[in-house]
């Protein structure tokens, strides 16, 4: 391979960007090497890949302007995001807001401390939330179902699981509370306990993983929650939606209802 001619300031622009000058020469058939020839080597495959369409958007050159330091993403995450990923292009998702009425159950929770203590389990407003939404669950049973791929069956759970999101060092795990609608608020509040700190030192199984402020005559200060329900608009409306946080809101504000 002959070495083409080219200006010393030429050659040292290739070499900073690792373009071979030879090889270049022979590609395009001439032996004089032009600094324009080099950018059109260095353009040439960002253009092929603007032009695939199966080329991704995201992989680009981060350190173009400047230093980057690549950090390895843990299985975990890259599964995590593989699923989000699948779910926001497959699920038309609609979120509904609205608020809950915590008063009572912090009041209760406060009664319930002493108590709470002697079991050695820490009754936080969590397990009623999950009490309250496995009632509504079962009161509700399109809100707990599945869609075939196909569209064309909704499957409806008669058992009702609730996952718990645990915030740990390695990253966020989801475990689940299986059989929640069988369990009480004290089985419940255990089993937060449990998934909660096997999270923290990454000992979840696989299979654990898968409202008013007026009381018609005086304004009276309230300890409300806000509740979003995100949804599958193929399966429900905004009637069931609202409906359905109705529902919930009216369980989690009197907790009485949660112990029958």
């Amino acid at each position: 391979m002959t070495q083409p001619s080219a200006s010393p300031s030429t050659r040292r622009y290739a070499a900073e960007r690792g373009v071979d000058l030879a090889a270049l020469a022979d590609e395009i058939g001439h032996d004089a090497i032009a600094r324009t020839d080099v950018d059109r080597k260095l353009a040439a495959p960002k253009a092929a890949k603007a032009a695939d369409p199966s080329a991704s958007p995201w992989d680009v050159d981060h350190a173009r302007h400047g230093p980057v330091e690549p950090v390895a993403v843990s299985r975990l995450n890259q599964v995590a995001a593989a699923n989000l990923g699948a779910a926001q292009r497959e699920i038309p998702a609609v979120t509904h807001h609205d608020a809950a009425d915590l008063t009572m159950v912090e009041s209760l929770r406060g009664r319930m401390a002493e108590e709470a203590e002697a079991r050695g389990v820490k009754l936080t407003s969590l397990a009623f939330h999950v009490k309250a939404l496995a009632r509504a669950l079962e009161d509700f049973p399109r809100f707990n179902a599945a869609l075939s791929p196909d569209g064309k069956t909704l499957w409806l759970r008669r058992y009702v699981d609730i996952a718990i999101a645990v915030d740990t060092p390695h990253g966020l795990m989801v475990p689940v509370i299986r059989g929640v609608s069988r369990k009480g608020l004290w089985a419940i509040a255990a089993a937060i306990k449990d998934l909660a700190a096997r999270a923290q030192e990454r000992r979840i199984r696989p299979e654990e993983m898968g409202g008013a402020s007026w009381d018609g005559e005086a304004f009276v200060p309230r300890l409300m929650c806000p509740i979003d329900l995100s949804y599958d608009h193929r399966v429900l409306n905004g009637a069931d939606a609202a409906r359905f946080v109705t529902h919930y809101a009216r369980l989690i504000a009197d907790p009485r209802r949660l112990m029958i």
